[in-house]
């Protein structure tokens, strides 16, 4: 995989997280399965990931471990309210 090829993965993940936030959830279905395979899926959700955190990093001047820190608290309380 080539870096523009592992960037219009990581546009096609973002596409899926904007089509479940307006309820679209066929299209989001449907960009899922327009991944080749599960390994490109991975890849490209962790691409837009890395990418999120990276530019939240440099709006807020935190470090990555205190983003991700806070990201893991902010988890913990969503999971516990899922339960």
């Amino acid at each position: 995989m080539d870096a523009a090829d592992a960037f219009a993965g990581a546009q096609r993940a973002a596409g899926v997280i904007a089509a479940k936030h307006r309820g679209d959830l066929a299209g989001a279905q449907d960009l899922l399965a327009a991944f080749p395979d599960e390994q490109a899926r991975t890849r490209a959700f962790e691409l837009l990931a890395h990418l999120a955190l990276s530019i939240l990093r440099a709006q807020t001047d935190q470090s990555m471990d205190e983003i991700v820190q806070e990201l893991s608290l902010h988890m913990a309380a969503a999971s516990g309210d899922l339960e």
